[in-house]
């Protein structure tokens, strides 16, 4: 915003002779400015920056420069990163930063290791080859929820989840069921996880066995052996949480729904996939349906 801008803005709050003199410019220079046609660039700016506050609403806050560029690009717009930088902090927008993510799942001494089939290689050819998994929690004014979810390494799309009040085997179960229902993988599929009690249980291990999938594991206390699952709880507790907990269970698990089902799979623009959403991934490669 120019100070002249700022002057037009205030004109109903300030003496126009005192804005002035304590802008440093001239009533002479500010009626001239005034006189002028508005600019082609002003004009562009101006719609540049309410399809900017558009887009950003639409991602509840969520969006900063990258993906709100990359929208405005799937819409049509001609721009650059720079550009879009400039009117976000002129609007007074911005995303939400990233926020350290805590471990939730504990090792077991003693147990069984399963050896480490992905090795940090998180860049996978082809849906249904590397599926990985991860347990979180989530605050609520009720108490704990705890989040388990099975991600696709392919596409990043979260292929089952599971939300319950007890940190029990049987969560991360039901978010492995969910996917295996939804998406039928063929024998062999990797299972890759870390060395959490819910994931190195007889009980677990025994349900991949029957189902033809090959358990992974990372190494003990090494987080980057999980990186992109965490890195999904990083976004989900950045871009919904925000430093705020949940009035209730029942709000947290609709949250969660919409987050995960509505905005992260089919809407959210993610980096590593050039900016597509993880189902527009999958329709282009693959012609995966919704």
């Amino acid at each position: 915003m120019s100070v002249f801008e700022f002057i037009e803005a205030h004109r109903g709050e300030f003496y126009l002779q005192v804005m002035c003199r304590m802008l440093g410019v001239t009533r002479a220079g500010y009626f001239s400015w005034r006189g002028r046609p508005i600019s082609k660039r002003k004009t562009a700016d101006d719609r540049l920056g309410e399809e900017i506050k558009e887009i950003h609403g639409q991602s509840k806050g969520r969006y900063g420069v990258p993906r709100i560029h990359a929208e405005l690009k799937a819409r049509g717009f001609v721009c650059s990163r720079r550009r879009v930088s400039r009117l976000m902090r002129e609007l007074g927008l911005r995303g939400k930063s990233r926020r350290k993510y805590k471990v939730t799942t504990k090792a077991v001494p003693g147990r069984q290791p399963v050896p480490d089939l992905v090795s940090r290689k998180f860049r996978v050819d082809k849906p249904n080859t590397v599926w990985a998994g991860d347990i979180s929690y989530l605050p609520t004014k009720e108490g704990w929820l705890y989040l388990a979810v099975m991600m696709d390494l392919h596409s990043r799309r979260v292929v089952g989840w599971a939300i319950g009040e007890r940190l029990t085997t049987d969560l991360p179960l039901a978010a492995l069921q969910m996917g295996v229902d939804r998406r039928q993988p063929p024998p062999g599929l990797i299972h890759h996880s870390d060395r959490g009690s819910q994931y190195s249980s007889h009980l677990y291990q025994q349900t991949l066995a029957k189902q033809e999938i090959l358990g992974s594991m990372g190494r003990k206390g090494d987080c980057f052996d999980n990186a992109v699952v965490e890195s999904f709880f990083s976004t989900l507790k950045r871009e919904l949480l925000w430093g705020q907990v949940f009035e209730s269970r029942q709000e947290a698990r609709t949250q969660v729904f919409e987050f995960i089902e509505i905005f992260y799979n089919r809407q959210r623009r993610h980096s590593t996939l050039g900016f597509l959403s993880p189902l527009e991934f999958e329709q282009i490669k693959h012609g995966v349906a919704a």
